[in-house]
């Protein structure tokens, strides 16, 4: 790609970018105005025409041979008469008299004749005069023509040169007084697109991310190696190999660690009330009252299994886990009665969820310090296990995030949870309450929409974001929440682009296990678009998404595309309007953007490849904002409408960078 990218101070921190809107503020010219020829500007005048000269000549002869005749007889007479008159022949009387008669008569036919000769040639020099006026009228013609194309030509070239030269992906972004963002549908391919671009961005801006990636998809591995370039050196745990490492809520208090492993355990039960997670919660505060602070999940495992009296408790005596004292409290905790059963039954629930976190911190180590965590599980591991691991983490950051104070600056510590959907209501509920209490930025991305995520998209303080949704059901209800009346533009480069990146797949490698290698940081000078090209898969695959669309018409321009110094200028590939089918077939990138302003609601299609911010018609204004800065440069401009041009037609304010940020 050539030009110049926007740089990293350049994003403004106060925005959330979550793609790029593909929008042609000037309209395409069209084929420049043919210049006009002599043809097109008056019908062929005839030119100097011999043969018609001829024929005037052939008409004359023809109408004037009987004077030549007369002439030539009468002084044929003439001459007889003057020889008889002077020979004695004649009478001179009669001579004189017969000359006169026929010398006159011959004098008038030659007068006739001159005056006959004298007519053809005025009307031949008429016509001739005629036909160079006509020539000098259409040259004059062409003249004026030609200056009034060269005037058109001039204008043309002016909006072409605006219509080549004007920026076309617009930024899409959401203020930072949104709380939340959910992103509904989507596949792992566009998720790695939009998590890579929103994290991208908030790092480079000077933030922190936090992802807990759910999906077992790997979708920050193009983030990670662009923190890496950046200067960063991530973490990654990945679930449950790196629990021992990880010290997530370890530190808690007694009251906050027993509620977190209470929604733990909720995890494989449908809740609708809060009556057995309290129940749970008691149990475990009882435990953990006594084994005291720092307790760790196999003391309170250890504890569980001597209240629910399953198996032997003197191996966790010989192993440290319990004292004689702790055991002996334990077994008088609840009494004994009819209660017994059920508080048995409970522990034994309890233990048998909570082995999962068994080795929670038991080699944690002092690490250094990252912007970029994320935490994530093993594909490998059962469904159930990663679902507890993921509930547990969340929980515990939620307590974490109850603790912290509130930042001063909206969207510093920014959290991104993909797969949302794995997580109970409640589980959601108390997260997003922590994030909004810490003004904490929150990204809640749903593969499916569940009765539990419907209940949830979009509450509060929240923009909705929707990618393809393959199920009908949620395609329908996703359309309603758009609205059907909106007409939407998808770009050729979109549509290429996804389709080239449906088959990215990768998994993550542990930054904090003993045997890791970890790479030293490597410094990218702070240009996110450069690094985005370089180190990420959406950088690299951007080119060949555009020779892909170059050849998709046989080797020539797209459709809705031209061919102009080598390149693919795209232009818009199709419209559609919101509605089921429609999106359950949106490419791999796209996202529709909804959330409310002081206008109304807004609804704008983006393109979530983060590989756009490299292109050199790319801009991190937003469409309406730099729409709205050109008109008020232009009536600055020309303040009288009589004295404005024609929309569009006059350039843009000089030197005006729309790449930069505009508070």
């Amino acid at each position: 790609m050539v030009g110049v990218p926007p740089d990293a101070a350049q994003l403004q921190a106060d925005r959330i970018y979550l793609g790029w809107q593909y929008v042609l503020l000037h309209p395409d010219p069209g084929p420049p105005p043919k210049r006009p020829s002599r043809e097109d500007t008056e019908p062929p005048i005839p030119e100097e025409d011999p043969e018609w000269l001829r024929r005037e000549r052939l008409q004359e002869d023809l109408l004037n041979r009987p004077l030549r005749v007369l002439r030539a007889v009468m002084v044929g007479a003439t001459a007889l008469i003057c020889v008889a008159g002077v020979g004695g022949w004649l009478d001179w009387r009669f001579a004189l008299v017969g000359a006169l008669a026929t010398g006159g008569v011959a004098a008038v036919s030659g007068y006739n004749l001159y005056r006959g000769g004298r007519a053809a040639r005025a009307r031949a020099a008429a016509r001739a005069e005629r036909l160079e006026r006509l020539r000098q009228e259409r040259d004059k013609a062409i003249v004026r023509a030609q200056q009034e194309h060269a005037e058109r030509y001039r204008e043309w070239a002016e909006r072409k040169a605006i219509y080549d030269n004007q920026m076309t992906w617009y930024a899409v972004a959401v203020p930072d007084e949104v709380d939340r963002i959910d992103v509904a549908g989507g596949t792992i391919p566009g998720w790695s697109a939009l998590v890579t671009l929103i994290g991208a961005t908030r790092l480079y801006s000077g933030g922190h991310i936090t992802v807990l990636d759910l999906s077992e998809g790997a979708i920050a591995r193009d983030l990670i190696e662009l923190a890496r370039r950046g200067g960063d050196n991530p973490l990654v745990w990945v679930l449950p190999g790196d629990l021992p490492r990880l010290d997530l809520g370890v530190d808690l208090k007694p009251e906050a660690f027993a509620d977190v492993l209470a929604h733990v355990v909720s995890v494989s039960e449908d809740h609708h009330t809060t009556r057995d997670l309290s129940f749970d919660n008691a149990i475990l505060e009882r435990v953990l009252e006594v084994l005291g602070e720092k307790a760790s999940i196999r003391q309170v495992t250890a504890a569980l299994r001597a209240l629910a009296q399953v198996g032997d408790p003197r191996e966790d005596l010989r192993e440290g886990l319990l004292t004689a004292h702790q055991l002996e409290r334990i077994g008088t905790m609840f009494g004994r009665g009819v209660s017994d059963r059920v508080v048995i039954e409970r522990a034994w629930a309890l233990e048998s969820q909570l082995r999962k976190l068994e080795p929670l911190g038991t080699a944690a180590v002092r690490l250094p310090p990252a912007r970029l965590r994320v935490v994530s599980m093993d594909r490998q591991s059962g469904v159930f296990g990663n679902r507890v691991l993921g509930t547990y983490v969340a929980a515990a950051l939620t307590h974490i995030l109850r603790q912290s104070p509130p930042s001063e600056r909206p969207w510093y510590h920014t959290i991104i949870v993909a797969g949302a959907e794995k997580l109970r209501g409640d589980v959601l509920d108390r997260l997003m309450d922590a994030c909004e209490t810490a003004r904490a930025g929150l990204v809640l991305t749903y593969r499916a929409l569940t009765p539990t995520v419907r209940e949830r998209l979009g509450r509060g303080n929240a923009a909705v974001a929707f990618m393809r949704l393959g199920n009908a059901e949620d395609a329908r209800v996703a359309a309603e929440h758009i609205g059907t009346q909106h007409r939407l533009e998808i770009a050729h480069f979109t549509e290429s682009a996804g389709a080239a990146a449906e088959g990215m797949g990768a998994t993550y490698t542990s930054t904090v296990s003993g045997g890791a290698t970890r790479e030293p940081a490597r410094t990218g000078g702070g240009d996110l678009a450069e690094d985005i090209t370089r180190s990420t898969e959406w950088g690299r695959r951007a080119s060949t998404a555009l020779e892909t669309t170059a050849g998709s018409a046989g080797g020539g321009p797209p459709e809705g595309g031209a061919a102009e110094n080598g390149r693919v200028v795209l232009q818009r590939s199709r419209e559609f309007l919101v509605e089921p089918e429609r999106l359950q077939q949106l490419p791999t990138t796209s996202v529709i953007v909804t959330h409310t302003t002081a206008e109304g609601r807004q609804v704008r299609l983006a393109d979530a490849n983060p590989a756009i911010l490299t292109f050199p018609k790319t801009t991190l204004g937003e469409f309406e904002e730099v729409r709205r800065a050109m008109e008020a440069a232009e009536r600055e401009r020309n303040p009288h409408p009589k004295d404005r041009p024609p929309p569009n037609l006059g350039p843009p304010p000089p030197r005006l960078d729309w790449r930069k940020p505009h508070r």
